[in-house]
């Protein structure tokens, strides 16, 4: 295993912080979005664009890595991102900021389609522990951000050109780690898509992304203080980190659809409780089972659907397909159903995906 990181280190150290940076800007959506609203006079339909734009822009970018992932490496990502971040800080009027957001997810998708594979082929057995790893150290940049955040007197131009100068840093280190093509052990398996496991990916990523874009959103429809609602939506992402590190020592003994089945059952309980019971207290929990559903979904569909090049980017485009539609549909939706119809909503989504997943189980086994 020491002689793997040392033959890879450029490769995990570079994808380590691009990870913490897409972690940063990411959970910059939630908190900054009550302030465009104010800002710019936004209804609850044009707020939820600035979320899922976010995820058209990662759609975009996954589709440039399905037709030409063997030829980019780290840089474009960053590229991407940091023009991203750039654009939302200078912050003009509503349609570039927008237009930022769509910037900075193409990077954000492009990034996730460069070292998922990369990273989980080249460190073999331990492959989906080490996936784990790369994937808290996003945890990293979204507990940091929010509070970041606040500290910055909860302006968005100065906390998003932070994240765009911090980018461009890791543009000019980067050199071409992560480039390399991995040798693969045995044979290469056929590009199998499974439409199963791909609906199941959808669904949890799209709660993923409401979560984090929405949440704040809905805190504060429940009733807590704008400035309060940033430091849970920190602590909701250092449960998350915890919840993936925990991974690193238990993905590779575990079956991952089990794994994700149990993320999204406690997911569900979770939401009942901020409905019912305590809004931060359970959105905050809910950290742990979020950290969980990527890693699960990832893992079971790549042994579902095979090693062909084009297998991780269709992974990662299903999951986007559930972030761009799931924030439209309850943006709107949710005000209309009380204080917290969103934690309603998620309870309902949630329960009926474990339910389904439970019946599942013996057919997603990998």
């Amino acid at each position: 295993m020491k002689d793997l990181i040392q033959t890879h280190a450029a490769l995990l150290l570079v994808g380590v912080a691009t990870f913490v940076m897409m972690g940063a800007g990411q959970a910059l959506f939630g908190p900054a979005l009550p302030v465009y609203v104010r800002d710019f006079a936004l209804g609850q339909g044009e707020a939820g664009l600035f979320v899922a734009f976010l995820w058209v822009g990662c759609f975009l970018g996954v589709g440039v890595m399905y037709f030409k992932g063997a030829r980019i490496g780290p840089r474009p990502t960053l590229a991407a991102m940091a023009a991203g971040t750039g654009l939302m800080a200078v912050s003009p009027n509503w349609g570039m900021t927008l237009l930022g957001g769509i910037l900075f997810g193409m990077g954000y998708g492009m990034a996730t389609a460069v070292f998922n594979p990369r990273v989980m082929r080249a460190f073999g057995a331990k492959g989906p522990s080490m996936l784990s790893l790369l994937n808290a150290t996003f945890g990293v940049g979204a507990i940091a951000a929010p509070l970041v955040f606040v500290w910055l007197g909860s302006d968005p131009a100065m906390t998003f050109g932070v994240v765009a100068v911090a980018l461009a840093l890791i543009w000019a280190l980067a050199g071409t780690a992560g480039r390399e093509a991995v040798v693969q052990s045995g044979p290469v398996k056929a590009f199998q898509p499974h439409l199963g496991i791909l609906a199941f990916g959808a669904l949890a990523i799209g709660m993923e992304a409401s979560l984090a874009g929405l949440g704040p959103t809905a805190l504060i429809r429940a009733g807590i203080a704008e400035t309060r609602a940033s430091e849970l939506l920190s602590l909701f992402f250092v449960v998350f980190l915890l919840a993936r590190v925990a991974l690193i020592f238990v993905a590779h003994r575990v079956e991952p659809f089990v794994l994700y089945t149990v993320s999204i059952g406690s997911a569900a309980l979770c939401a009942l409780g901020a409905a019912l019971i305590s809004p931060s207290a359970f959105f905050v929990a809910m950290g742990a089972s979020a950290g969980v559903f990527f890693p699960g979904y990832y893992v079971t569909a790549s042994g579902k659907m095979g090693e062909d090049i084009r297998v991780p980017p269709t992974i990662v485009a299903s999951g986007l397909v559930g972030a761009i539609v799931t924030p439209l549909v309850l943006a709107p939706l949710v005000p209309g159903m009380g204080d917290r119809g969103f934690f309603w909503v998620s309870a309902a989504l949630l329960g009926t995906a474990t339910v389904a997943a439970l019946l599942s189980l013996r057919r997603m086994r990998v």
